[in-house]
């Protein structure tokens, strides 16, 4: 089966991102690296890299209703867990997490009509800064990295042609180690995760009511018991 895909695998590059929004030429198209010197997280944070991480970023139009595109970041978050592994568990908005360490994120950016969405992901980190983890306890090799983007990208470009409707909502639910705790959230709130919205957003039970937050509007999401 022909590749969904045009591949383009770097060395040393500033951003993923960067990359791909400049090699873009319309069709749907993956550049890995090995190493990013200027890799970005979720609200102009820094990434970390680990000594063997995928670096990866998948540029493609959706052909996506626009309020339905902040599942986006969701269905690329499934399509990691299916390459990574079952024992992966997905932290709304963005994160892949094992054993309660993060081991990955997502990042995805909208312009116009084009989706830009970057994985990076630890492989393995035999010193980890406090809070990370990673996937495996030995270094498995530069070709672990490329194969899992590459079934990352693929996976991800599958369950986008399945449609806004059907892109795996219930299966997020299912590994999802957010909803149905209780989390809290910058500015200033608290409350009880009990869904996924059809834009994306977390629905929270807060009192005798409900709030939908929405990744673009709050910062700091940490889940409780």
């Amino acid at each position: 089966m022909a590749t969904p895909y045009v591949l383009v695998e770097l060395g040393t590059v500033g951003s993923t991102q960067q990359e791909a929004r400049g090699r873009f030429r319309g069709e749907p198209l993956l550049v890995t690296a090995r190493h990013q010197t200027g890799g970005r997280g979720r609200s102009g944070r820094t990434w970390v890299q680990a000594p063997r991480a995928v670096a990866a970023t998948l540029c493609f139009e959706p052909g996506w209703p626009e309020a339905r595109t902040g599942t986006i970041p969701l269905v690329a978050g499934l399509a990691a867990r299916d390459a990574s592994g079952d024992d992966v568990r997905l932290a709304w908005p963005n994160d892949l997490v094992r054993d309660g360490r993060k081991v990955g994120g997502i990042l995805a950016e909208g312009d116009g009509g084009l989706v830009v969405v970057g994985l990076g992901l630890n492989l393995w980190w035999p010193d980890p800064m406090e809070g990370a983890g990673a996937l495996l306890s030995a270094d498995p090799g530069p070709e672990a990295a490329d194969w899992i983007a590459e079934q990352w990208a693929a996976g991800l470009l599958e369950r986008m042609a399945a449609g806004p409707d059907r892109w795996g909502r219930d299966e997020y639910l299912a590994v999802s180690s957010t909803v149905g705790h209780q989390v809290t959230w910058q500015p200033d709130g608290a409350g009880r995760a009990v869904g996924i919205a059809a834009d994306g957003g977390l629905v929270v039970a807060i009192g005798d009511g409900e709030v939908v937050l929405r990744s673009g509007e709050v910062r700091e999401v940490r889940t409780g018991d």
